[in-house]
């Protein structure tokens, strides 16, 4: 089956159980080749999920105890070539803002399913032995005929004497966060009406293995016409990939990004969601560790590089954003000092 045809019999499949008002659970990759569509009802044990507190399984007790979770820098000439061909294109005008993105090998006594139960999240997966992800980032929600999205750019360590101001007054962080702002109100466009920004770069704050984090988030609104429910599948892959993990214009950017990462992303920076029959709500899969082709652990991540970026300090971040969210901090990890950083 050719991929324009199985994401049309995704979308129908989509818009048919929203039209049918049955709940169901879905998961979409970056390059939408294996998009997962499963009824409520129908839903495999493999697959576990929590989405702001709404999930399939039994809450887990707390579990305090340390654990070991150490990241093996990728190679940095690597990560240069790859940037290298990033600021290329920035200079020729062909992207405004990408986030590239790479896998880091980690040295954990943690399983996924450890993870899973460990990591405290807005979002959070659980493909077993496959995958995990513990998200802070929406992709969108749709609740009575509005249609949210919350796109987050910026992070910075919240312990750090006025961290707050220093990340809501960066010249480079405010430019990037507006970047995306912009892109994902005219995505919304294509699918709503009466689209604004709502709320503009606002701080939530989680803690980490590591420490505590502030994060830059904004939200924009758009209503829907009455029929969104059977038109859910067409929605959303109108707005895939997600602006905020992409970059710019949107289209080029990602010819770009297949150029400088060599790979495919696969679920790293899809999306995944529930709707209930009435509303659906969905986050950005960021903060995501999956098991490789050797067996071993990798953990995905990656920033936004403009015109204005450092490699120094671009290299860093994809190290520094390797982290779990948890209910303690952990003194077995081994870890730099995080400084300023973007989603």
């Amino acid at each position: 089956m050719t991929q324009s045809k199985l994401i049309q019999n995704c979308i129908s499949q989509i818009n048919e159980l929203g039209k049918a008002r049955k709940p169901f659970f879905f998961m979409i990759d970056f390059e939408m080749k294996k998009p997962i569509v499963y009824p409520l009802d129908e839903l495999p044990n493999r697959i576990q999920y929590d989405l702001n507190g709404k999930s399939n399984h039994v809450e887990f007790d707390e579990d305090e105890s340390s654990f070991r979770f150490e990241p093996k820098a990728m190679d940095k000439a690597h990560y240069s070539e790859a940037y290298q061909i990033v600021q290329k294109h920035l200079q020729y005008g062909n992207t405004f803002l990408l986030n590239l993105a790479f896998p880091t090998e980690i040295d954990t006594d943690l399983t996924l399913t450890d993870i899973y139960k460990r990591s405290v999240a807005k979002y959070k997966l659980h493909l077993e032995d496959q995958l995990v992800v513990f998200s802070p980032e929406t992709f969108i929600k749709i609740k009575e005929n509005y249609i949210y999205s919350y796109p987050m750019k910026g992070t910075i360590d919240a312990d750090a004497l006025g961290a707050d101001l220093y990340i809501l007054n960066d010249k480079k962080e405010t430019a990037e966060h507006s970047t995306i702002v912009d892109l994902i109100r005219n995505d919304l466009s294509m699918v709503a009406k009466e689209v604004r920004v709502t709320k503009f770069r606002y701080i939530d704050t989680l803690k980490t293995n590591v420490k505590s984090l502030h994060q830059v988030s904004s939200e924009i609104r758009g209503k829907l016409s009455n029929d969104f429910h059977e038109r859910l599948g067409s929605i959303l892959f109108t707005l895939l990939p997600a602006g905020s993990v992409s970059g710019a214009p949107k289209p080029k950017t990602l010819e770009i990004i297949k150029e400088a990462e060599l790979q495919d992303r696969g679920y790293y920076t899809g999306v995944f969601g529930v709707y209930d029959g009435k509303s659906l709500d969905s986050g950005v899969m960021i903060r995501f560790i999956e098991k490789n082709a050797e067996g071993k652990l990798q953990y995905r991540s990656g920033g936004g590089i403009t015109a204005m970026s450092d490699l120094d300090s671009e290299y860093q971040e994809l190290i520094d954003k390797i982290y779990v969210p948890t209910h303690r901090k952990h003194q077995d990890t081994q870890w730099p000092y995080l400084q300023s950083t973007e989603t």
